[in-house]
């Protein structure tokens, strides 16, 4: 009878696992719908999947591979876009989690006065839509002769408010004594963030690659704003072209689309293995 209750409670957390488990699997299931859906449209006319919408109940015998044919072969500026997107987002997210961990060290490790007085600026800044920020931040460019320019798109962003709430979070974590060991063996402050902090650091790095990434990969009113020269495009404002009052796009829209998925999910699957230690980390430390 003493037995009873110990296998009760053996049993009991393996069930709760197993139920966890097949809840997020469906979870996974339902958010895969979209992809695979959008998948399926990239074999149809695109005039078809317009007026019926998205569905999974198509013609087998109408598919075909004419938006592949078309997408590299007759598909324009698609590959411009494309890669201008992509040197932007490696660009900021590169410079974003360099400028902001900067900051965020100086936070965490470092006392000077007014200091408090700053990190709680960082966090009304967090608490502002950027639609606030926006036309005083146009207008500002623009009389700084910044208009049309990547750099306008890169440099306001690279002090990011929450990336530097969250590795400002993270640093606060690291045992103060791997610095002081540092300065004891005579490297310099530069050198400590790089050969001691840094490698530490590389869940959290991941965590925020992953997040900036997304966010400027998908950046369109801000670009949309400030460029103006159609070879200078991003992805998002590319596409959103190929709708025009004179005829639609349809087939490239949809495939553009799909393909344009394709970089973010690399990029959640490179770094898929830091992204929750990174994450829970920068919660609960500090």
């Amino acid at each position: 009878m003493a037995a009873q209750p110990t296998a009760r409670r053996s049993i009991a957390p393996s069930t709760a696992a197993w139920i966890q488990g097949a809840f997020l699997v469906v979870i996974a299931l339902i958010s895969l719908v979209p992809l695979l859906a959008i998948f399926v449209g990239t074999f149809q006319d695109g005039n078809e999947v317009i007026r019926r919408g998205m569905t999974f109940d198509v013609d087998l015998g109408a598919l075909s591979l004419d938006n592949y044919v078309l997408l590299f072969t007759d598909s324009g500026p698609y590959f411009r876009w494309f890669a201008n997107t992509l040197l932007l987002t490696v660009a900021q997210v590169a410079g974003t989690l360099l400028v902001s961990s900067f900051v965020a060290y100086g936070f965490a490790m470092y006392e000077f006065r007014t200091k408090t007085l700053w990190f709680v600026m960082v966090l009304l800044v967090m608490t502002v839509p950027f639609e606030m920020l926006m036309l005083p931040l146009y207008v500002q460019v623009n009389d700084m002769g910044l208009a049309d320019t990547y750099t306008v798109i890169v440099l306001p962003f690279l002090a990011s408010a929450v990336t530097i709430f969250f590795f400002r979070q993270y640093f606060l974590g690291i045992p103060k004594e791997i610095i002081e060991a540092g300065r004891v063996d005579g490297v310099s402050e530069f050198g400590i963030f790089f050969r001691l902090v840094l490698p530490i650091t590389r869940p959290a790095m991941a965590a925020m690659a992953i997040l900036n990434g997304m966010l400027c990969w998908n950046n369109f009113l801000w670009p949309l704003l400030v460029l103006r020269s159609p070879e200078k495009f991003t992805l998002p404002i590319g596409l959103n072209t190929l709708l025009t009052p004179y005829g639609n796009n349809y087939e490239l829209l949809i495939i553009g689309a799909f393909f344009s998925l394709i970089p973010v999910l690399i990029l959640f699957l490179a770094f898929q293995r830091f992204f929750i230690e990174g994450i829970t980390a920068g919660a609960v430390k500090g």
